[in-house]
């Protein structure tokens, strides 16, 4: 009994001093706290910096020449971040060449800012969430697109195509999902 009295002591000293030690760091703290620069805007998945990974779905796109509409348009409807997030994604991608069949006036009308939610909404039914790889795709098969309905891919002649106007092309697995090249921009059934 007498020796834990005289550990109460040397712990009351120690408590003491180790209090006086976290004024310091909490002065030190405060002090870090106030030299670091705020961050004046929200950085999405899109604003990750990483050099190593293979690229998503919006890299990929934005890598390609034959796909530049597409960017603007995504882009346009404020989806970059949602398609580059982990996905995964299967996204049906029209090229220049299939935008350049929508009439201009339409396609300038979509790009507008106050039509912002119908571009949204028009992406979202080129895109699918899960991954559908090329080997995966059989006749007849229908998918629930983010918005505006179902896509049906059907087979023939050994071609696919999405909603039997658009063949697929080609096809680019990303890491967040998997990109189908399309010859035509689907156009949403109308309600």
């Amino acid at each position: 009994m007498k020796q834990h009295f005289k550990i109460l002591p040397v712990l009351g000293v120690f408590f003491l001093y180790s209090c006086g030690t976290d004024t310091t760091n909490e002065s030190a703290g405060e002090q870090a706290q106030t030299t670091e620069t705020p961050v004046t805007e929200p950085i999405g998945q899109s604003g990750v910096a990483d050099e190593v990974s293979n690229p998503n779905i919006v890299q990929v796109a934005a890598g390609s020449k034959d796909h530049s509409t597409l960017v603007t348009a995504v882009k346009a409807a404020g989806l970059v971040d949602a398609l580059s997030n982990a996905g995964p994604f299967t996204v049906f991608a029209p090229t220049n060449a299939a935008f350049e069949k929508v009439p201009k006036e339409t396609l300038d009308d979509l790009l507008k800012p106050e039509n912002k939610e119908k571009l949204s909404d028009l992406l979202g039914y080129h895109t699918y969430v899960g991954s559908i790889k090329a080997d995966m795709i059989q006749d007849g098969m229908e998918l629930d697109q983010v918005s505006l309905g179902k896509i049906k891919l059907s087979q023939k002649d050994g071609k696919t195509f999405v909603n039997g106007t658009a063949e697929i092309v080609g096809s680019v697995s990303t890491s967040n999902g998997v990109i189908h090249i399309i010859n035509e921009v689907l156009m949403p059934p109308k309600p």
